[in-house]
């Protein structure tokens, strides 16, 4: 058992699934940096230099103490946050568009079939014939 586990552990469609997962993980934080760090400043500079992530709506505000310390954090929903996570899945579903294309052009097509000759029975019919003959 233990060896039909390593023959499957070590085939090619687990390690490579295993590949894909880790550079997944890398290529997602990669992405979530640039929407974050780069995209959305230019988009919010556009917007009239609103920052995204920031927006939101305050559904009950904070409470603060006369200390000073907050007695009761604010409930809000943080829609800025949700556009930058959509705007994060548009661009990973485009690079995972663009490699998908990529690959498929680099796969070759495949090759023609073999032009189909007389058949086994074709040819036992002529040497009968010839036979007989």
């Amino acid at each position: 058992m233990l060896k039909e586990f390593k023959d499957f552990i070590m085939t090619g469609n687990v390690i490579d699934l295993a590949v894909a997962v880790i550079l997944a993980g890398a290529v997602g934080m990669v992405v979530n940096g640039f929407v974050s760090d780069i995209m959305m400043p230019i988009v919010g500079n556009f917007a009239g230099g609103v920052d995204f992530a920031d927006l939101k709506y305050v559904l009950s505000p904070a409470t603060i103490g006369a200390d000073g310390v907050v007695t009761k954090p604010e409930n809000a929903i943080m829609y800025g946050k949700w556009i930058n996570s959509i705007i994060n899945l548009i661009i990973v579903g485009f690079v995972l568009f663009m490699i998908v294309k990529a690959y498929n052009k680099t796969k070759t097509p495949p090759a023609p079939a073999a032009p189909a000759g007389p058949s086994e029975l074709d040819i036992l019919k002529e040497i009968r014939d010839a036979l007989k003959k």
